[in-house]
């Protein structure tokens, strides 16, 4: 129901509409508009431009299609994870997809070094983004360590590609500040496009997905997402 390309249009109280609705389907199709606006608490108003930017005429239409997706999907429901990437790669199999990689692509392309940051669970990611970009015949490194003494770096045409779930990681946010001092190309995979990282960025991605907290707080969001698109970038370069 959701394109890669709509979400991409979302301001801060759409996307905050769509994870509501993704993550309670079966409760919003019996919902009259003014129950889900009071539930989200947001206006009736902010609703219907949800519904026109999703290409549907009014609340009623868009009820009526989230209906048919919800008995589509319970022919043979999937777990949610299972669901939850279903969606995604479904946003990522367009052309807006692959449009919003252009930027990037161009900009690793010019690039003589590729530099993947990240902390915690993104820092290994970061460093699976280098070796993997290394495989496919790119000069990349992989940084855990945003304390990297940026002040002495002095390569002339490189790229950054900063991963973060959050996207407010401070220390990785002043490194990056840091990097684009040294008129590097700064390039984020987030899972919001509304957070700090990917407003200071010159190109972001954001995957919007539910951000899940486990064992006592820590981040168990899927991380699929950000191993595709970096996947994604190399093998078009």
């Amino acid at each position: 129901m959701f394109s890669y390309d709509e979400i991409q249009k979302y301001n801060e109280t759409d996307i905050h509409i769509y994870k509501y609705i993704i993550s309670n389907n079966d409760k919003v199709q019996y919902m009259t508009i003014r129950e889900l606006a009071k539930e989200i608490k947001v206006s009736t108003s902010s609703i219907l431009r949800f519904c026109h930017k999703n290409n549907f005429e009014g609340y009623a239409e868009f009820k009526e299609a989230l209906k048919e997706e919800i008995t589509r999907q319970n022919a043979c429901p999937p777990r949610e994870d299972l669901q939850e990437l279903s969606d995604f790669f479904t946003r990522a199999n367009s052309s807006a997809f692959e449009e919003k990689l252009l930027f990037a692509l161009e900009a690793l392309r010019k690039a003589d070094l590729i530099i993947f940051i990240g902390m915690g669970s993104s820092g290994t990611l970061a460093k699976y983004g280098a070796r993997y970009f290394s495989n496919m015949g790119h000069f990349a490194v992989g940084l855990e360590d945003a304390f990297y003494p940026i002040e002495t770096f002095q390569w002339k045409n490189a790229a950054v590609v900063a991963l973060s779930e959050s996207g407010e990681t401070e220390k990785l946010i002043e490194a990056v500040a840091r990097f684009k001092q040294k008129k590097c190309c700064v390039l984020s995979i987030t899972n919001s496009p509304l957070s700090t990282l990917a407003k200071l960025s010159d190109w972001n991605f954001s995957y919007n997905l539910n951000t899940r907290r486990i064992n006592g707080g820590y981040n168990g969001t899927t991380q699929v997402p950000v191993i595709f698109i970096m996947e994604s970038l190399a093998k078009r370069i």
